[in-house]
Parts: structure tokens; C-alpha cells; sequence
């Protein structure tokens, strides 16, 4: 048996930057211990699986060590394979997805732009370990959503941030959000992720769904630019809309190959 397996860089318009994502489309669903096989194999963030249905295209994301609720880089990275590599056409690409609804994609030129659920953070309290896994340095502000999400006061508290990926593993959240204003964008952030597997997230969508609608109520603005400071960085267009959050960002793809299963 084989499987059709592609990966795009995800939110930049460079080869080897961005966020890599696997892609897999199926014609039926494998056992879900083999999707998450094929997933700790990969070794990255996240591999998307879909499968088309009369509505679209049911979509599931794993990480090297579970199923993630809602990923960002990877439905982008899945779009830009369904429409590059499988000739879709409609404007539109629409995403069923158990976790977070209906998500949608629409392409724009070279510009794909995510239309996702609005998670505002909320305050939250500082559990053990937190801050030892950041360099015990203070936050500004600390709230969570599905993420622990802290907030500090410059750009160069986030790029001078060096995780204890240990630690931070043993916080009971799927990650750890770090924000700051931005100097020459409206904010910057990194995303930390070592439980799920995934110690540094180059480029985060949902962690977006949370930033988005914090930097849009505090800087009073509903369009917002933004850097993720990973490594291999990542640049996003976003805009706050009530209930939901836009991301735009633009995919290259890497490989295509095949699974032998």
C-alpha cells in the first residue's frame, strides 16, 4: 500500500523557512495508530491527513506524539498541495474538522489566508514550573487559552528568551505562548511545545487565534502584522473579526513523494 505524501514550508515564500508540514491525502482514514505512526516518523510539528467528502475536505493534524486540536501551518500547508498539486479550482477550500468546526481557506494570488475560531486568552494564574522553563524571567501579564500565553514588554525579551524545555515539558498545556510588541510589525511571538513533541514551533496559526485578538483590543486595531521569531521566522497578515480570526500567509513546497506501508 502506498500514500501520496507531500511537504510545504508554511507562512513565508522561502524554501527552509516558515514551518515544514506533511501532507497526506487519503482516499479513507488509516487507524488512527498508524496516522500517528506516519506522524512520529516524519518528525515534524505536524503532518495533516484529509479526505474529500461532497462538502470538501474532512482535515486531522498529528504531532510526533498526539492528535492536535487545531493547527494553523498545517491547513496551509494542506490547501497549497490540494491547490497546486491536485488541481483544485473553487476560490474556497472548506475544512471539516472534529475540534475546531468548519475552517476555511481562501487563496488569493500567491497568498492563502486561513479563516479560523477566535480564542481570546483570559487571565490566568502562573503554575509550577513556568517560569523556570523561561528563564525565570517575569511576564508583564500571564493568561492561557488552550496555551499558557504571557506577555512581555519589548521584542528582544522574546528573542533573548532560551527555554528549559524540560521543564516547560511538565506544564499542563499543550504550549507556551510568548509575546511582545513588535518594533518594525505590531507584535512578535514564539511558541514552545515540548510535551506534544515539538520543543520550538517555527510558525504557530494557533497560537495565533489567541494573539490576534489579544494585540487587536490592545494596540485598538483590527489589522495587524506580525513575525514569529523562531529560527526560520515566519510573517503573517491577520485581522481580528469578532468571533473569528483571518491569517494570511504564503506556502512553497518542498517534496512529493510516497509512503510504503
Amino acid at each position: 500500500m502506498t500514500i501520496p505524501i507531500y511537504q510545504a514550508d508554511a507562512f513565508t515564500d522561502q524554501l527552509f523557512g516558515g514551518n515544514p508540514a506533511a501532507v497526506c491525502p487519503l482516499t479513507e482514514w488509516l487507524p488512527d495508530a498508524q496516522m500517528q505512526k506516519i506522524a512520529a516518523e516524519n518528525n515534524l510539528a505536524e503532518t495533516a491527513f484529509f479526505v474529500k467528502t461532497a462538502q470538501g475536505f474532512h482535515l486531522r493534524w498529528f504531532t510526533p506524539e498526539l492528535e492536535i486540536d487545531l493547527c494553523g501551518h498545517a491547513t496551509l500547508a494542506t490547501a497549497h498541495i490540494i491547490y497546486t498539486e491536485l488541481g483544485y479550482a473553487e476560490a474556497t477550500v472548506h475544512f471539516s474538522t472534529e475540534k475546531a468546526g468548519t475552517l476555511m481557506v481562501t487563496r488569493n494570488g500567491d497568498r492563502y489566508t486561513l479563516d479560523f475560531p477566535s480564542r481570546p486568552p483570559y487571565p490566568a494564574e502562573i503554575p509550577d514550573g513556568l517560569l523556570e522553563g523561561l528563564n525565570n524571567k517575569m511576564p508583564v501579564q500571564v493568561l492561557r487559552s488552550r496555551d499558557y500565553f504571557l506577555v512581555y514588554e519589548n521584542e528582544q525579551d522574546i528573542l533573548d528568551m532560551e527555554p528549559n524545555h524540560f521543564a516547560l515539558a511538565k506544564v499542563d498545556a499543550i504550549g507556551v505562548i510568548i509575546t511582545a510588541p513588535g518594533k518594525d510589525v505590531d507584535f512578535v511571538s514564539r511558541f514552545f511545545a515540548p510535551a506534544a513533541g515539538v520543543p520550538e514551533d517555527p510558525v504557530t496559526g494557533s497560537a495565533h487565534c489567541n494573539l490576534i485578538p489579544y494585540w487587536a483590543e490592545k494596540l485598538s486595531k483590527t489589522q495587524l502584522h506580525a513575525y514569529q521569531l523562531s529560527a526560520r521566522k515566519g510573517e503573517l497578515w491577520c485581522e481580528h473579526k469578532g468571533d473569528r480570526v483571518l491569517m494570511s500567509g504564503k506556502a512553497v513546497t518542498y517534496l512529493k513523494g510516497e509512503i510504503y506501508i
